[in-house]
């Protein structure tokens, strides 16, 4: 975490990543555990959490300013998705075709938080390239 306001955005885009990244490990462990009897799937909740901590009537600023106080309200929580039902009879319930398309839609997801970090570190070396003028 860098501490300054010209970095809030920033900070919330390395929580967003480290989410995503966080997500593309437990997509994989469910690929790696599909065959192992009574396993049951894992996910992150990271994009309601997201989402509450920026609402509340604010604007986006003064939203992402709050978060960046305190930014451990954004970590995800890992749950057991459907740990009460089974698709199949050894009671797994991971679905191995469902799970390489979340991995896909995951993958997809980090690589725009890491090129959104990228442009704004850019846009922050432009102004600062041309200040020095």
């Amino acid at each position: 975490m860098i501490n300054t306001d010209i970095y809030n955005y920033i900070n919330i885009l390395d929580k967003a990543a480290d989410a995503a990244n966080m997500r593309n490990e437990l997509i994989s462990n469910n690929i790696a555990n599909v065959d192992t009897p009574n396993y049951k799937r894992k996910d992150i909740d990271f994009e309601s959490v997201l989402q509450a901590e920026l609402a509340g009537g604010r604007t986006l600023n003064q939203s992402v300013n709050m978060a960046n106080k305190d930014l451990s309200v954004l970590d995800p929580q890992v749950f057991t998705d459907n740990s009460n039902l089974s698709y199949r009879l050894d009671g797994n319930n991971v679905d191995i075709s469902t799970e390489e398309a979340y991995l896909a839609e995951n993958t997809i997801r980090y690589q725009l938080l890491i090129d959104q970090m990228n442009q704004e570190f850019s846009r922050y070396q432009t102004v600062l390239s041309s200040s020095s003028s």
